[in-house]
């Protein structure tokens, strides 16, 4: 599925890279990785998605730059030794609100298809920019079925990725925005 702009894609890269660092697989194997590496990147498209809708946003950010990583490593508890080390340059294109969402939704499997379902009734119909293809028996968009409907194994490859517990510093950060944004009522704090 074609987003709104490919200048978002050092944003998806670098936010899918700090999930699956701050959250590895939950075997050592390659499989496992892959599983949830792809689970955090449907994720993360989503909230890239809906914070930068137009292509307008997505140059801004790509300008502007997103802000990095380094409250997100203070909240995860996963900073690196040294953050000014050569290798460390892709957490600068980390976006903490774009990780805070796909926290949510990785968390919450309603809020998913919730996310989903905004990101693709806001794609402009386009002749040149393939579609997802439609849902058969309410089934999820091929593009996102790892994050709507994980079978066993993508749950046992992202069984921290997706512990709400764990998530929770992270994700309660922009949560309030987020159901904002897809008109989802808060549960009243009792």
């Amino acid at each position: 599925m074609a987003g709104p702009s490919v200048e978002l894609s050092p944003v998806i890269a670098a936010s899918t890279h700090w999930l699956s660092r701050a959250y590895p697989a939950g075997s050592p194997d390659t499989i496992a990785h892959t599983l949830s590496e792809l689970q955090a990147r449907q994720a993360v498209t989503v909230a890239a998605w809906l914070r930068y809708p137009t292509e307008v946003d997505a140059a801004l950010v790509a300008i502007a730059g997103p802000g990095g990583s380094a409250v997100l490593d203070w909240r995860a508890g996963s900073e690196p030794e040294d953050e000014e080390a050569e290798e460390e340059g892709w957490r600068t294109w980390v976006d903490e609100v774009v990780v805070s969402w796909a926290a949510c939704l990785l968390a919450d499997p309603e809020l998913a298809r919730r996310g989903v379902d905004a990101v693709i009734a806001a794609m402009p119909s386009a002749d040149d920019r393939p579609l997802p293809y439609p849902r058969k028996n309410g089934a999820a968009p091929a593009e996102f079925r790892r994050l709507l409907e994980p079978d066993l194994r993508d749950r046992d490859a992202a069984v921290l990725l997706r512990h709400p517990d764990l998530l929770e510093p992270v994700a309660e950060m922009h949560r309030d925005t987020l159901l904002y944004l897809l008109d989802v009522e808060q549960p009243l704090v009792a």
